[in-house]
């Protein structure tokens, strides 16, 4: 039990120390510090209508394809090569993106513009519903020093995605890998773990959201 404590006890030290080492990799678009628990979309009876150019949409039109937009959530279960505790896992982002037939990418993230809450991305798709994103956070804001206006730029960031659209098209899942950097393009922090989204629609509401 005390061996078990202990690495308890280390894991969490070494969250809240990465935590405390790297705002400037939290202050990016895409990286939300706070712990918001996201809820279920709920859509209506009979209200969710998806249009046949938003449900297929890529290079084979084969199925349901992620263009669209979508309310996405990223939950860190590793920082630095370190395991989280599942009852600790961090929320690090709850956005919205929007993917392009052209195989581009925009997300919005649920925190203040002037720290930098847009940021863009590519896709291509990898298999059947199955895509690949990468996505490149601009330089951002240092939000720890100037916690009332607009820091000092910071690094910027890299998150790579593998993503599985699901057979209705109302929802993806999959993984993702975050590398933050400093200005200098050193790596300030790695977090992995898993995405969750759900379609916008036009009969979604914004309480549905929170």
């Amino acid at each position: 039990m005390r061996t078990r404590n202990c690495s308890l006890m280390s894991a969490m030290s070494a969250l809240v120390l990465a935590m405390v080492m790297v705002p400037t990799v939290l202050a990016q678009c895409g990286l939300n510090k706070n712990y918001v628990k996201p809820s279920a979309w709920h859509p209506q009876l009979g209200s969710a209508q998806f249009m046949h150019a938003a449900l297929f949409d890529d290079d084979d039109n084969d199925g349901p394809s992620i263009v669209g937009m979508w309310h996405v959530i990223f939950t860190a279960h590793t920082i630095n090569g370190t395991a989280i505790p599942p009852d600790a896992y961090p929320m690090i982002d709850n956005a919205f993106a929007v993917f392009h037939s052209d195989k581009t990418e925009i997300m919005e993230s649920a925190r203040p513009p002037q720290d930098g809450n847009f940021c863009l991305g590519v896709w291509q798709r990898s298999g059947t519903r199955s895509y690949y994103v990468n996505h490149l956070p601009w330089l951002g804001n240092d939000t720890a020093n100037a916690p009332a206006g607009i820091g000092n730029p910071t690094g910027g960031a890299q998150i790579t995605e593998r993503l599985t659209v699901s057979e209705d098209g109302k929802s993806y899942s999959g993984s993702f890998t975050l590398v933050g950097y400093n200005l200098d393009g050193s790596k300030a922090a790695t977090f992995t773990g898993v995405v969750a989204a759900t379609r916008i629609t036009t009969s979604t509401t914004f309480p549905s959201l929170l």
